[in-house]
């Protein structure tokens, strides 16, 4: 059975760092709107910022697609995303009934830490009442949603 690694995160958090320093993922289908975002962004000599809003949809749906094509692969996929709520995972496992989940949980670090990480981005600019608000909302997730196992980094 095919796994799907949902990383539950603020951005910030460590999530696409943790992705880079597990030698296991290169075997893993990486799904992630922010990566199209960042690519479209290159290929368009424009910042994240620039282009976020206008091509986010387009993401949406390409991620979306990388879904579709990894689930008919029986591919292992890396969900790199918030997912910081029951109902943004919740969507993740009605795309991916026959997949096994596991939770990836990354601590939200200290607000200076934090804030230090994110100016380390400067083209990717998130305002602090977005991550206040995804860190009041933070939701941990628990087995009775559906994960198999749950992952505390």
């Amino acid at each position: 059975m095919p796994t799907c690694y949902q990383l539950i995160g603020v951005p910030g958090s460590g999530k696409s760092t943790w992705i880079l320093n597990q030698a296991w993922t290169q075997n893993c289908v990486i799904v992630s709107t922010d990566n199209h975002v960042e690519n479209f962004a290159r290929e368009s000599n424009k910042t994240y910022n620039e282009v976020f809003k206008e091509f986010m949809p387009i993401a949406v749906s390409l991620m979306a697609q990388d879904v579709t094509l990894a689930r008919a692969e029986g591919k292992d996929i890396i969900w790199d995303q918030t997912s910081t709520t029951k109902e943004s995972r919740g969507r993740k496992f009605k795309m991916l009934p026959n997949y096994k989940h596991i939770a990836v949980v990354f601590k939200t670090p200290p607000k200076e830490e934090l804030i230090k990480r994110l100016a380390s981005r400067p083209s990717k600019n998130i305002s602090w009442d977005s991550i206040s608000n995804m860190i009041y909302n933070f939701q941990m997730p628990s087995k009775d949603e559906g994960f198999e196992e749950i992952w505390y980094t």
